[in-house]
């Protein structure tokens, strides 16, 4: 026992050791392999270097141009084509696609003589080892980069790694979003999840229909507080705005360079507060005028449902084709979920049509109107994301289901043979606490979702493993509501550092991770990422974790 303590204690040495002296032992989240290569191995990258790439990664090439040049100050040239490398030539780093790699997203960064190669499967996975090699990189100004010989094979666990934003609550500049893209693109994501209408703002430029935007963009107040206040209270300032068009153009292609595909939401059959604020007679109760929501909580409080009836359908199909051509998205999220019934029942025309089509009732409808956009998408070559809510009734097996409501609605989507993407609200929903401190985390949603939570969790259930479905949880995703998410700085704060130990989670397989190595490598390598990036973060995420908390309880108890 003696000995294999000795050895273990000289294993974490050498590891420990091994870190400090190279950098790629810090990377997050964590390659699948690192093995150092000694000797002529190591070289120097400085202003005389130069990027090789074919002309299909011209963007990626300018791309890791820019990022080198703000990273360390380092003015590298780009030149088309490739380079083999000897003694004599000038340090360079090749970019190079290699279709023979067997896992989509796969990458292999390696040094040789006096250069390095990155070889990648396809635009994604090269994406991904130029944010290892900019790891390896140092983040100071400087004359030369030194870099340690090393080989990197990499590839992720899960096909899909998300992270969404809402910013129909609260908006963020063009500016911004690509900022998230940035964010998503150094921890190797590749889905951004664009959440664009809900009932307190239409974001996204309809041009057939302008009003969506001229009034359903825009709310006459806030709540102040808390939704659950007594008595609630809001503010009297106008709130909103949209992206245009063109502005989601000039997104989608800066996402498009760095592997990251966009997936708009538009939320319906409820969630539709905006849009009957904007044309009332898509609304059960066309006669009434509304505003939009200016409130948070609508469901089963205020009517949000769009009425079954030809000028709805025409709409739908219509705003769906608009959004089917601009994003290149195969996937398409037309949210689906805490659609309101009683608005249906109270209203005879309503249930006239469902009589019409013999449905069985209002969760029939629901469906019904999943169904005809499934569609329309499909017919653009499209396929259908939605919450779990949207296998209430018979769906269409080709959609997608976001499970949301805790994990029983992708284990039931999983045995009807749909795939799954996983964002259980009590682990993935980043707008709730991550410290029990209420003078640290003043105002969110309720509910505690510390680090190592989401750090541990493993997207396939139990359930679903044991029945042989593990192949339909295509991943996970995190969600950032943004009730309570009024600025930047505050949602820095919520996305950091929980989208870091999301992002290992969902890159690396179960046997790799390890905790207390993942918080080495944050405190060494990442938080001072974001302090490069100017970027807000939990300072005191060590101090909240499920395993502390456990051993308070216990102590108390003591």
């Amino acid at each position: 026992m003696k000995k294999l303590l000795s050895l273990l204690f000289t294993g974490l040495l050498l590891f420990a050791a091994n870190a400090q002296t190279n950098p790629a032992y810090n990377i997050v989240p964590k390659p699948v392999s690192i093995t150092e290569k000694k000797g002529a191995e190591n070289f120097q990258i400085d202003n005389q270097s130069i990027i090789y790439a074919d002309a299909t990664l011209s963007a990626q090439a300018a791309y890791l141009q820019e990022q080198i040049a703000v990273q360390t100050g380092l003015q590298l040239t780009t030149k088309k084509g490739q380079r083999i490398f000897t003694k004599a030539i000038t340090p360079a780093i090749v970019l190079r696609l290699v279709d023979s790699l067997p896992h989509a997203e796969m990458y292999k960064l390696y040094t040789y003589l006096n250069g390095v190669y990155i070889d990648a499967k396809d635009v994604a996975g090269l994406v991904h080892g130029i944010q290892s090699l900019l790891q390896i990189l140092p983040t100071e100004k400087t004359e030369k980069a030194f870099i340690k010989g090393v080989n990197i094979t990499d590839y992720p666990r899960f096909a899909y790694r998300g992270m969404h934003l809402d910013v129909s609550r609260h908006m963020f500049p063009v500016a911004y979003i690509k900022k998230y893209i940035d964010y998503l693109t150094f921890h190797k994501f590749n889905t951004f999840h664009w959440h664009l209408t809900d009932d307190q703002g239409w974001r996204i430029e309809i041009k057939s229909y302008p009003k969506l935007t001229s009034v359903g963009a825009w709310r006459k107040a806030t709540v102040i507080g808390h939704f659950f206040d007594t008595p609630i209270r809001y503010d009297s300032t106008r709130y909103g705005g949209f992206y245009t068009q063109e502005e989601v153009k000039e997104v989608i292609r800066y996402a498009a360079v760095r592997g990251i595909n966009i997936i708009p939401e538009i939320d319906i059959p409820g969630h539709c507060r905006a849009v009957i604020a904007s044309y009332p007679e898509l609304s059960t109760t066309p006669d009434t005028t509304r505003d939009v929501a200016i409130t948070w909580g609508m469901f089963n409080r205020q009517n949000n449902v769009l009425a079954p009836n030809d000028k709805t359908f025409t709409f739908l199909k219509t705003v769906f084709d608009e959004v089917a051509d601009l994003f290149p998205s195969k996937y398409i999220h037309l949210g689906g979920d805490e659609c309101s019934k009683m608005w249906w029942k109270a209203d005879p025309k309503t249930q006239a049509f469902i009589k019409q089509k013999n449905l069985k009732d209002e969760v029939e409808l629901q469906t019904y109107f999943i169904n005809q956009v499934t569609g329309y998408l499909t017919a653009k070559g499209k396929s259908v994301i939605g919450w779990d809510e949207i296998l209430e009734g018979k769906l269409d097996s080709s959609a997608i289901i976001m499970s949301w409501r805790g994990e029983k609605g992708g284990i039931k989507a999983a045995k009807q043979k749909h795939y799954v993407v996983m964002t259980p609200d009590n682990v993935c929903y980043f707008n709730k606490y991550q410290t029990k401190d209420k003078n640290v985390d003043k105002l969110k949603i309720p509910g505690y979702i510390p680090l190592d939570m989401v750090y541990n969790y493993n997207p396939v259930p139990k359930e679903t493993a044991d029945a042989g479905l593990s192949n339909y949880i295509l991943g996970a995703q995190a969600n950032l509501w943004t009730e309570y998410i009024p600025d930047v700085q505050q949602l820095e704060y919520m996305l950091f550092p929980r989208m870091t130990a999301l992002s290992e989670t969902l890159w690396s397989g179960e046997n790799g991770k390890d905790f207390t190595d993942f918080k080495r490598r944050l405190k060494a390598n990442i938080i001072p990422r974001y302090n490069l990036w100017n970027s807000n973060y939990c300072k005191v995420w060590e101090e909240w974790t499920v395993k502390n908390d456990e051993q308070g309880a216990k102590n108390a108890k003591h």
